[in-house]
């Protein structure tokens, strides 16, 4: 639906880490170290995921040469 859209400048990792944190709670920083846990686990497997489909293709159809 918005994939025509263009995408924000920046990523969110860069905003998050450009926010302060003064204003945060202990309890509140360990619920966000928690959330940010979890998704560097869920891009670690996106990661391997596409790392095996990359191998897949490159056993059906050979490796690309370097440019």
């Amino acid at each position: 639906m918005d994939d025509d859209l263009p995408r924000p400048r920046g990523d969110a990792a860069s905003r998050l880490a450009g926010e302060s944190l003064d204003s945060y709670s202990q309890d509140e920083l360990m619920a966000r170290i928690g959330l940010l846990e979890a998704e560097i686990g869920r891009i670690r497997r996106h990661h391997a995921k596409a790392a095996d489909s990359r191998k897949a293709a490159d056993a059906l159809f050979g490796s690309r040469s370097p440019d």
